[in-house]
């Protein structure tokens, strides 16, 4: 298998990830995060800001923006992973840029660099074609247990 993880990507995989937006399981699920696109070594996904996801003063709750930012960090390494293998967000940090009251939110995940065991992530998150949050963050590929 080549150590270049561009030329891991699984398309077969990527596809399956655009299929999964019909699951319905998990935090994802509940916060109505839906991934749009997949291409080598980029993931888009994005979730509509509903009532729920709002603070008493009007705005996104951070949470649901760092929700997003963790699911896509983790997603966008899959293709190029061998199967039986799982991405573990080890850290991540979001810059929060500017307040979302309304609108979808939209989150495009850019692999920086990944070995076989650590994989590097930057995370851009817009609002209405605005950067509203700037993140990165590492990733541990795990090998699935004997």
């Amino acid at each position: 298998m080549s150590t270049n993880w561009m030329d891991r990507y699984d398309e077969t995989v990527a596809e399956g990830f655009l299929g999964a937006n019909d699951a319905h399981v998990g935090l994802s699920s509940l916060l109505g995060i839906a991934i749009d696109h997949v291409e080598p070594g980029r993931l888009r996904a994005g979730l509509e800001v509903t009532p729920a996801l709002v603070t008493p003063i009007g705005n996104l709750h951070g949470g649901a923006v760092a929700a997003l930012v963790d699911h896509v960090l983790g997603s966008v390494c899959y293709p190029h992973m061998e199967r039986g293998q799982w991405a573990a967000t080890t850290e991540f940090k979001v810059n929060y840029l500017r307040p979302v009251s309304d609108g979808r939110l939209v989150a495009e995940a850019t692999i920086v660099t990944m070995t076989r065991r650590t994989a590097v992530v930057r995370v851009d998150v817009t609002n209405a074609d605005r950067l509203v949050a700037a993140a990165q963050g590492t990733c541990t590929i795990v090998d699935p247990k004997a």
